[in-house]
Parts: structure tokens; C-alpha cells; sequence
């Protein structure tokens, strides 16, 4: 990430992003930063942006706002180019990144009220199906704490067991650093 001028709390949220790799490296074209699409995509789902038109869009209206924290000499991707891009990622290690990043900033767990709960999303439906995904809810603060894809012809039960074992590991590793 190239340096800013501002450090902020925009500069931690992108350090636990530094380790995922831009799938456009390999070709080196590429107009938007790697850093500039996470930031924007993060902040407008965090705001309500309920897909790739409304980060798009939220991005334009907050760009002042955004450039407090990188630079956005390009400007807002279109809502083409952050499908695209997210589209590339590696899924497991951009979870791997959030979830460092919702360790920094959420309290522990213990004794806390976590519902479990799976639904089929609206309009992803293809010829494979619908995308299925069991979701682990924080009822006190009203956040997502992990997500599972079901396995195709599987359902909630068989996933929650994975779901909850990747929560465990991150308690573990979370008190493992509060220790030090």
C-alpha cells in the first residue's frame, strides 16, 4: 500500500488487506488500486450499499470523504469494475483478511447471544442452483460475525459445524494475541 499522508483508521482497516493478492498483477494493467476498490466496496456495504451499482454510486458522493484516507487519482471504479475485480479474488483469503479485521474491532464473544441461521439469496440463481449461505449473527450488536457457502445438495446442518469451528479458531487466535 503506498504510503498517505493521513494515517487514520481507514490505514489499519487496509493493513489486514495487504496480504491479498491482486488477481490483476499478472497482466499489470489495471486502472484502480487493489487498496482503493477494498475500501470503497467495505465502507459502502458498511453504509447499505446492497450491490455493486450502490458501492459504485456511494463512492462518487463520499469520494472527498475517501480521499482522506488513499489517494483515488482515477477517481470511483465503475460498478463493471468492482464485479469484476471481487469477482477474481480469492474468496477464502479476502474472508480470512475481513475476519482479522472484525477481530480488531469487535470485542470478545464469550457469553454473548450468536444466532445461527442459513438462507438462499435472492436473485443467485444459475443453472448450478441458488447460492445457499449459513450465517453466524451477533444479536446484541447486530452484526455478521462468518459466513459458509453450503455444499451444493447439502443444507444448514452439515455447514455449521465448519461455520463454528472457523469462529472457534478465531476466538482462540484473538485471545492468543490479547495475551501478548
Amino acid at each position: 500500500m503506498p504510503d498517505h499522508p493521513t494515517a487514520a483508521p481507514g490505514d489499519k482497516l487496509m493493513q489486514r488487506f495487504e496480504d491479498l493478492d491482486d488477481p490483476r498483477r499478472q497482466s499489470g494493467r489495471f486502472q484502480y488500486p487493489l487498496q482503493e476498490l477494498l475500501l470503497t466496496a467495505l465502507c459502502a456495504v458498511a453504509a447499505g450499499a446492497e450491490d455493486w451499482v450502490d458501492v459504485s454510486e456511494w463512492g462518487e458522493f463520499k469520494l472527498e470523504w475517501l480521499r482522506r484516507f488513499l489517494p483515488f487519482e482515477q477517481g470511483i471504479a465503475s460498478h463493471d469494475t468492482f464485479s469484476r475485480v471481487f469477482a477474481m479474488l480469492d474468496s477464502v483469503r479476502f474472508e480470512a483478511c475481513f475476519r482479522s479485521w472484525m477481530a480488531q474491532i469487535c470485542p470478545s464473544l464469550a457469553q454473548e447471544h450468536i444466532a445461527i441461521d442459513g438462507k438462499t439469496l435472492r436473485g443467485s440463481r444459475t443453472a448450478d442452483g441458488a447460492l445457499h449461505l449459513v450465517t453466524a449473527w451477533h444479536c446484541g450488536k447486530g452484526v455478521t460475525l462468518g459466513q459458509i457457502r453450503t455444499q451444493a445438495k447439502s443444507n444448514e446442518i452439515t455447514a455449521i459445524p465448519e461455520l463454528l469451528a472457523r469462529a472457534i479458531a478465531l476466538a482462540i487466535a484473538r485471545s492468543l494475541c490479547m495475551a501478548d
